[in-house]
């Protein structure tokens, strides 16, 4: 099944090319079942290059999605056309009334601010609070999964010695957690950030499950009971040059970068990067979708307010 988006997002010519099954607004209209209604919160300073790596993910399942976009209000995004930003993303005002089967929060390069410090912040915790009782399942992605471990557990980020920059081997904690579903022992993810959590910190609430880890990155993926919410520190939807992109533009504005690991073959920057981390994170969102959100999600989306839930599968 496809994933439902604006026929003029630039997203859906790149998605069609790439073979993954984008349903126009117009042929939508005659599906006759519920498509799973997902609202993306792109914190990201490039929205384009977000959107489309985030459709690609959620596309490439067997269910409908329906995706909308929205982003902070008063916040002007340096990299992304205003006109762009007129024309596919709505606000947080414009969707407050609503429920959503799914929610998905990006990171965004503020981590060496203080949360409180950041000027859409406030916005953000009226988002997250609003989650809880109108979002089945909240999808957080680094700096969005610091900051909302913050705020609804008053965990705190760490700053790092150095940015962790590359992409390295992680391992799922127990045998049988669904969202790791499928995973082979040991896979890839890309991370881009100069903060961290600790996992003492993690393991003292007892809401919150450590599901995955890496030696070298640290905490990757932490769960509450039942996947209400789902904290990511990496970026699996990262395409193969967003991490070269990055270490490029540091090297022309003469940034302290050093390369990233495990990604240019031979530590090579003129070598085309390989990617190690694609099936995996097609694995993720289809899991999350599949066994967090459709399977457990109940029919009538209005019943997200009232706790309901189809099942309880989630281990």
């Amino acid at each position: 099944m496809p994933i439902k988006i604006p026929n003029e997002l630039p997203a859906t010519s790149t998605l069609t090319r790439e073979n993954i099954f984008v349903m126009t607004e117009k042929r939508a209209i005659t599906q006759d079942i519920r498509p799973l209604q997902l609202l993306l919160l792109n914190l990201m300073p490039n929205k384009v290059a977000t959107e489309t790596q985030l459709a690609r993910v959620l596309g490439n399942t067997p269910l409908q999605i329906e995706l909308e976009l929205i982003a902070p209000s008063g916040h002007v995004p340096k990299n992304t056309p205003q006109e762009h930003m007129l024309s596919f993303y709505k606000t947080f005002d414009e969707v407050r009334d609503r429920d959503f089967d799914g929610l998905v929060i990006t990171g965004a390069p503020v981590e060496n601010k203080p949360f409180e410090e950041v000027n859409y912040w406030p916005e953000l915790c009226e988002i997250m609070e609003w989650s809880k009782e109108h979002v089945h399942s909240t999808l957080h992605i680094c700096w969005g999964a610091q900051a909302g471990l913050y705020y609804h557990y008053g965990i705190p980020k760490r700053p790092l010695p150095e940015k962790l920059f590359g992409v390295f081997p992680h391992t799922v904690e127990e045998q049988g957690f669904i969202l790791f579903r499928g995973f082979d022992d040991v896979f890839w993810v890309p991370h881009s950030r100069h903060t961290t959590v600790d996992r003492a910190d993690i393991e003292a609430v007892p809401a919150l499950k450590i599901l995955a880890s890496s030696p070298e990155a640290g905490i990757y993926a932490v769960k509450t009971d039942g996947g209400r919410q789902i904290f990511l520190m990496g970026h699996a939807e990262y395409d193969r040059d967003t991490l070269k992109n990055e270490y490029d533009r540091d090297v022309s504005t003469g940034s302290s970068i050093h390369l990233p690991k495990h990604y240019f073959p031979n530590d090579d920057p003129t070598q085309f990067p390989v990617v190690t981390w694609r099936s995996c994170a097609n694995l993720l969102y289809t899991n999350w979708l599949n066994y967090n959100v459709y399977q457990t999600v109940p029919y009538d989306i209005r019943d997200i307010r009232l706790g309901k839930r189809t099942q309880e599968n989630e281990i």
